[in-house]
């Protein structure tokens, strides 16, 4: 019993120290100090390794496309999140990849692959901003503080069941419920951080110029390069429930619906760059 209080009590002190809110939608996140610490140290890390093992690209057009892009985002980024601490970088890898990445310490990363798909700046833009945002919005360490409280808690429910009159067959399913609701509770986490970072990235987008109809188009053909059928019905649930990421069709409506509120930020953004 005492080491079911102790966890327990942990718990209850990881999350009174822990919350943080999001600056640009208000929603409220609990992130481990001890995670949040190390954020951009990790970052930086991690992102020396991935040049040590990705090929740089030598394309200097490509290239340029990417730090020109990339440098506006950041300017626009800054307005809102100084970053003071940042070193930031923007690198082309060549890999036939449809990707992008960005780590703590202002380091980001775009795939040639992608820059096939992108059909201007603007596409670039958007792709980049929704990367930052996950950065900007701690989604990392939130994710991994999730992680590490759930852990806590299957810990707390194996010992609980342990001082309980139930049998073994249902301790196990029990805790075969458990780890089912907190993988769906994990994944929900994931979709919702990609639903801030397009809300929060075409935010950014706009404020450095980019025209955020463009992640319409953009995510329309993520949406037609993946060649998914539309599920529905119970299909459909299980298949959202069990994605990291929103359905296609929900994601394009959601940034459709965006767009009239970014187009004066735009409008106004994109004279300074004439």
């Amino acid at each position: 019993m005492k080491t079911y209080l102790t966890l327990a009590l942990s718990i209850l002190l990881l999350g009174l120290v822990g919350c943080s809110t999001v600056s640009e939608t208000g929603r409220r996140q609990l992130i481990l100090p001890s995670v949040l610490q190390n954020e951009n140290q990790t970052g930086l890390a991690a992102f020396a390794d991935i040049k040590k093992s990705e090929k740089i690209s030598t394309d200097s057009k490509a290239t340029a496309q990417v730090q020109r892009v990339g440098n506006r985002i950041k300017d626009s980024v800054m307005k809102s999140h100084p970053m003071s601490d940042a070193e930031w970088e923007f690198v082309l890898f060549d890999s036939d990849q449809v990707n992008a990445f960005a780590l703590p310490g202002g380091k980001v990363g775009v795939y040639t692959g992608l820059l096939k798909l992108v059909s201007s700046d603007d596409e670039l833009a958007i792709v980049i901003g929704h990367e930052i945002a996950h950065v900007t919005s701690h989604h990392g360490s939130e994710r991994a503080s999730q992680t590490s409280l759930a852990n806590v808690l299957s810990q707390v429910g194996s010992s609980a069941l342990g001082y309980s009159e139930l049998g073994d067959t249902a301790k196990k399913g029990i805790m075969l419920a458990y780890t089912g609701a907190a993988q769906g509770t994990l994944l929900k986490y994931s979709r919702d951080h990609e639903t801030e970072a397009d809300v929060i990235g075409m935010q950014f987008a706009s404020g450095a110029g980019y025209n955020p109809q463009a992640a319409v188009t953009f995510w329309k053909k993520m949406a037609a390069q993946g060649g998914k059928s539309q599920s529905s019905g119970v299909s459909a649930m299980i298949e959202k429930w069990t994605s990291t990421h929103p359905p296609d069709a929900e994601r394009i409506a959601k940034l459709e619906s965006l767009v009239p509120k970014y187009m004066p930020v735009y409008e106004q953004a994109k004279l300074q760059y004439k």
